[in-house]
This record gives structure tokens, sequence and C-alpha cells, in this order.
């Protein structure tokens, strides 16, 4: 006489041979380590090794250029990030950069400075410098291109000085 299979039965089946069938597609293939005394030497040619690195190769390939990086990131640093030409900066003005936010100043001839180009008020950026006056253009708060301190409020902070130096004919961060 012939079983009847209840519901239950197919679902819990059907759900063992789909695991099972997972763990066999994810388990294939060997592990690459084999026991050499175990195994009798092969008469067939050894394959050309493939043009495609192995994963140990591909790790000390992708090493180096991580290396390489870190290498030209501390020249980069050690150098500065040109920020704008010395001939751009106007004696009394300035030039504001959004991205790094940097004012570069000349409150007089050849005396370049860099103050943060936000605003301790509500974080605006710089607008312009004129007359030695940094302006926000947020609130029209305005500071000292000399030294970054407030002249006009709403702020109660000055801006916070930024190291830049000049290079050649830039004005370099750092």
């Amino acid at each position: 006489m012939a079983r009847i299979v209840g519901r239950r039965e197919v679902i819990a089946g059907g759900g063992i041979v789909a695991v099972g069938g997972i763990l066999v597609a994810c388990g294939g293939g060997s592990s690459g380590t084999q026991d050499s005394s175990a195994s009798a030497p092969s008469a067939t040619p050894t394959a050309k090794p493939s043009s495609t690195p192995s994963p140990a190769d591909a790790a000390t390939a992708e090493e180096a250029e991580i290396a390489e990086e870190i290498a030209e990131d501390e020249v980069a640093e050690d150098q500065g990030e040109a920020l704008v030409a010395t001939s751009e900066v106007p004696v009394e003005g300035g030039v504001v950069i959004s991205e790094p936010p940097v004012v570069v100043v000349q409150p007089t001839s050849g005396d370049i400075k860099g103050f943060s180009a936000v605003c301790p008020h509500q974080g605006c950026l710089m607008s312009a410098v004129q007359a030695n006056e940094i302006l926000c253009p947020c609130h029209g708060s305005l500071f000292s291109a000399q030294d970054g301190a407030v002249l006009q409020g709403p702020a109660t902070e000055g801006l916070p000085p930024v190291a830049v130096r000049v290079q050649g004919d830039s004005v370099i961060l750092g």
C-alpha cells in the first residue's frame, strides 16, 4: 500500500534539498592544499600559468598600490596644497576659497595670511575681502584681515588662523 506524504513533509524535504544545494555550490572545489606524499607524480605536463593573478598575487599588488598611494599623499602633504597664485591675492584684499574653506589675505604687501572661511556665528562661507575686512554675507559680520578678529557682529568670535605659506608663485596650505 502506498504511503501518503503530507504537506509538511514535502515542505521540509524541499528545504533540506535547497540547503544541500547551497552547501554544495558554496563548498565546491578543492582548497588547493593536497598532501603531496599521498599522490603520485603526474606524467601529464603542467599547465601554463594563467594571466589572471592568483588571490595572493592580487593581494600583494593591491598592498603595493596602497603603499604607493600613501607615499604620494605624504609627498603632497610635505609640499602642501596650492590654494591660489600669489598674484591673485590683492594687497588689502584677499581670496575666498570654498574647498578647503580658507580665506587668503594680504593685509600689507608681501604679508600673506590665512583664516578659516567659515563664520563662527552660523557657519556661512565668507564672501569677500575689501579694505582689510573679511565679510560674512549671511548676517553682515566683519573680520580683520590682519588677525581675524571680529570688527562687527553678530559674530562674537574671530576667524581662526589657517597655516599658509608662499612657495614660488603660489600660496600653499600648511
